[in-house]
């Protein structure tokens, strides 16, 4: 896809809701697009408004190998609320072994640049293997969640993976998610209840103090703009 035509959809998407923006690339590219979902709030919402549009659209998932019970249980609960098995990604076991006896089981509190090869082994390489096939992945970003995100589009070119990247939440606010997921009973994390509006690996996610940024308990020991795993490099 040219610049010229995702300049083009961005302007056409500008007032269409998540639902349109979805039903549009799900008639476009059919088995050609998946959603990557993490398991947040967003992402749960975007599984709902998926399986509603059409149930067969690929939603997988990592397991990093370092979840929380909570997000278990989740994969489990979208699943059988969805009839639809989420498909699972792993890291490769050799990987994480060597990275692991190399530089210890916590090597992320040492460097960002270990923090980044964790990441990279756990979550990049394998979300690299879910792409496969793929010309589209749906993301669950909005602007307002974190510095890192202000800019981000409905539509994008991902050079990093060579694909069309679709952000049908981009506009939303934390209030409209909430709102939907209440409105529709759509599962969600238990640890959102707890002070964790954004949650990924445990000990690198933590709850968040009353007036900290939503992406503070992420990698909660760096400064906010190393605040990215790698999974949304622009």
């Amino acid at each position: 896809m040219k610049i010229e035509e995702i300049k083009e959809l961005n302007e056409q998407f500008r007032s269409a809701s998540a639902q349109e923006i979805l039903k549009y690339f799900a008639e476009r590219f059919g088995d050609k697009i998946g959603l990557a979902s993490s398991l947040g709030a967003e992402d749960q919402v975007l599984t709902e408004m998926l399986v509603a549009i059409n149930p067969e659209i690929e939603i997988f998932t990592l397991d990093t190998g370092r979840l929380f019970p909570e997000t278990y249980d989740l994969i489990d609960r979208t699943s059988r609320k969805y009839k639809k098995n989420l498909k699972i990604y792993f890291p490769k076991k050799k990987k994480v072994q060597k990275m692991v006896n190399a530089k210890g089981i916590n090597l992320f509190f040492e460097s960002v640049e270990n923090r980044k090869e964790c990441c990279n082994n756990r979550k990049i390489e394998p979300l690299k293997r879910a792409f496969n096939g793929l010309d589209v992945w749906i993301c669950g970003l909005r602007a307002g969640q974190s510095v890192t995100r202000t800019d981000i589009n409905v539509v994008e070119w991902d050079g990093n993976n060579n694909l069309i990247k679709i952000n049908p939440l981009a506009s939303w606010t934390e209030e409209q998610v909430w709102d939907y997921i209440k409105e529709k009973g759509i599962p969600y994390n238990t640890l959102h209840d707890k002070g964790f509006p954004s949650i990924g690996c445990q000990p690198c996610t933590r709850a968040i103090e009353e007036g900290e940024d939503v992406r503070a308990g992420r990698w909660w020991w760096e400064s906010p703009d190393t605040k990215e795993c790698g999974l949304h490099k622009r």
